[in-house]
Parts: structure tokens; C-alpha cells; sequence
């Protein structure tokens, strides 16, 4: 695949964002910010909702928001959104966020029929040091 063609627009993502993900994942204000071919940012809103005791945001919300990434970047690398399942996740927590938006930037290691790979970096906005990496891997199912 190209790596410079764009195979979802913005609205799209969002439809695919919208329209197939559980309520709770809905709650948590995700909009997807930038696509490319295999890569796609969205960002996670900063909300008290989602901080622990001491004001940071959650590990919970990171990994929902990093999971909720890969999925709009396999939908951008396949051109659609077909049914696919989380395998394994793996989360690191480097930094704490708090008053601050995370964007939320996955993308596609290896891109198979049946399964999916990523690299996710969740970085708080106005800085370049990553709050959390993941790696997942999916089973495409459709």
C-alpha cells in the first residue's frame, strides 16, 4: 500500500467510531484527529470523569483509547471498517497526564487477512515525551 494514500476521510472515522463501539468507549469524548494509510491519531479529551485519586488520568482510559485507536487504523489501512477482536494488548505508563488532552497515535506495524499488529503512542498535547506506549495485535474477522 501507498503510505501517503488516505483511504477513510475524517467523517468517515468518525462514522466507523460512532457507530461500533460500546457506549462506555463512546463516554469517553474520542475523535479521531488525523488518518493516513496505516496511521491514524485521535485525541482523548481531558476530563475529571476520567482521572484516578491524585488527579491523573486513568490507565483504564489509555488503554480503551488505545484500542479504540488501532481500530480506526486498521479501518484507514483496509479502506473500511470490517468486524475484528483485541488478541493482546500490552501497555507501558512513562508519564502522568492531567489538565490535558492525549493524542493518541496508532500505528500499523504488519497488516495481514486475519490479523493486524500496532504500535500506539499516547502523548500529551503540547508535549513530545510519551505518557503510555501499547502494542496490540487483532484478529480480523471479516
Amino acid at each position: 500500500m501507498d503510505n501517503d494514500r488516505v483511504t477513510l476521510n475524517l467523517a468517515e472515522a468518525d462514522k466507523i467510531l460512532n457507530d461500533n463501539f460500546a457506549p462506555w468507549v463512546l463516554d469517553l469524548g474520542l475523535s479521531v484527529d488525523r488518518l493516513e494509510d496505516r496511521r491514524a491519531v485521535l485525541r482523548l479529551p481531558w476530563s475529571d470523569r476520567l482521572a484516578r485519586q491524585g488527579g491523573a488520568l486513568s490507565g483504564q482510559a489509555l488503554m480503551a483509547a488505545a484500542d479504540t485507536a488501532t481500530v480506526i487504523a486498521v479501518s484507514a489501512a483496509r479502506g473500511a471498517f470490517v468486524p475484528m477482536t483485541t488478541v493482546q494488548q500490552s501497555t507501558t505508563f512513562q508519564r502522568p497526564v492531567a489538565d490535558t488532552d492525549v493524542l493518541v497515535d496508532a500505528t500499523i506495524t504488519k497488516l495481514g487477512r486475519r490479523m493486524a499488529f500496532a504500535d500506539i503512542t499516547m502523548t500529551a498535547e503540547g508535549t513530545e515525551e510519551p505518557a503510555a506506549r501499547a502494542s496490540t495485535v487483532y484478529a480480523l474477522l471479516g
